[in-house]
């Protein structure tokens, strides 16, 4: 029986990996290679239960920092691995499938040359999650890998909600449509949302809020997803830590204008130094640190909760009426789960849903489940920690021959 799965998640400047036994699905060790490519690069590690341990690495190229993690993995004194022989299957995180790919699938030379041609759709993303499955190709060549899909999840949306009011052409030519992402996290929410509601996941009608540095909210009626906040990049929906979220298109072309802008700088504009890092000027939008300034009095910190808080009540009162009323919104991810601030933000302007904050409750729960709406709130409030890592060992467990 298929047990032990390794976790890639490669990045445009770090490796993050989690290793798995499927039996009983228990996290064996986690970690990650950051700042790859630079004279210090770094290796962050630690085994289930124990604290997490930082060293120098060499790590030139995505191939050298997967070698330094599998000679961590199987170290005699620190790894959980008697030998490379026990990684029987790796799952890979992608960014984009586009419609070429809806679910996911078992790599081989065909699939990823197919995958390859879909870096236009993430060109700041694409080229690492391609550069971590040749590098696990070529180091461990007789071990399974799978792609796992950010955008898979989604494929169920129907043309009204995926498709945008442009000419055809652009579709049918281009692929210009909304995709979604952070379908993982959804998905595997989806199921343990079912789990706390004690319903089918084929009956469960909800609202998710993956809430993190990037955010996005889904409608899942009967399981799966009608609609999702996010379009053909990460970049709509939301405000989040660095990206703007929605704006009126004009403001690309006027922007481009004024400050005489070309593609690539604008992309770094609404990619990487707006939404809630533009507006109050924390580095990275965390929201940790807005929430500390804005109980201070910071106006701009308070400003950048009120916008945070506006978009995603918006988001979530549209998507409660799509459903046709949720059984329960649900929060997760890195604000999701931890910031109480983040989600009273939200839950206050739901009133008109019949939503109560249990401020008690709220103030409580931080990276657990739990409920954080009164007991008589029309739509309960639940906090779920998702597991995408988890939901990535699934899936590759299904395809590379688990039962």
């Amino acid at each position: 029986m298929l047990r032990k799965i390794l976790v890639v998640n490669s990045g445009s400047s770090s490796l993050k990996f989690m290793m798995f036994d499927m039996k009983g699905e228990k996290m064996l060790a986690k970690g990650l290679v950051e700042r790859i490519g630079s004279p210090n690069a770094n290796l962050v590690y630690s085994r289930a239960g124990e604290p997490k341990a930082s060293s120098p690495v060499a790590a030139p190229d995505h191939a050298a920092a997967l070698k330094a993690v599998l000679a961590v993995l199987t170290d005699p004194a620190k790894g959980v691995l008697k030998s490379l022989k026990e990684v029987e299957a790796i799952g890979h995180r992608v960014l984009h499938g586009a419609e070429v790919f809806k679910e996911s699938v078992k790599v081989d030379k065909a699939v990823l040359a197919k995958i390859r041609k879909l870096v236009p759709f993430g060109p700041l993303h694409m080229p690492a999650n391609v550069g971590g499955i040749e590098a696990c190709m070529r180091i461990l060549p007789r071990v399974p890998n799978v792609a796992v899909f950010d955008t898979a999840f989604h494929q169920t949306m129907p043309p009204c909600a995926a498709q945008y009011a442009l000419q055809p052409k652009y579709y049918k030519k281009y692929g210009i449509r909304k995709y979604g992402f952070h379908g993982t996290s959804h998905k595997y929410i989806v199921q343990a949302a079912a789990k706390w509601l004690r319903k089918p996941v084929s009956r469960v009608n909800l609202v998710t809020c993956h809430l993190g540095n990037g955010s996005s909210i889904s409608a899942i009626k009967n399981g799966k997803v009608l609609d999702t906040s996010m379009g053909l990049t990460p970049l709509a929906g939301l405000v989040m830590g660095t990206r703007c979220g929605d704006i009126d298109p004009a403001v690309v072309f006027t922007v481009a204008a004024l400050e005489k802008m070309d593609p690539a700088r604008l992309d770094r504009l609404f990619n990487k130094e707006s939404g809630l890092q533009g507006v109050t000027g924390v580095a990275g939008g965390d929201m940790r640190d807005i929430c500390a300034k804005a109980a201070k009095g910071d106006e701009a910190c308070k400003l950048a909760l009120e916008m945070f808080g506006h978009r995603a009540a918006f988001y979530v009162g549209g998507y409660n009426t799509l459903v046709g009323g949720a059984d329960a919104i649900i929060f997760t991810g890195g604000i999701g789960e931890n910031s109480s601030d983040g989600r009273e933000q939200i839950m206050k302007r739901l009133g008109a849903l019949g939503v109560k904050i249990d401020k008690a409750a709220n103030a409580r729960i931080r990276g657990e489940a739990g409920l954080v709406s009164t007991k008589d709130s029309k739509i309960p409030c639940v906090v779920l920690p998702t597991n995408e890592e988890l939901m990535i060992a699934r899936e590759t467990f299904a395809l590379a021959g688990g039962r």
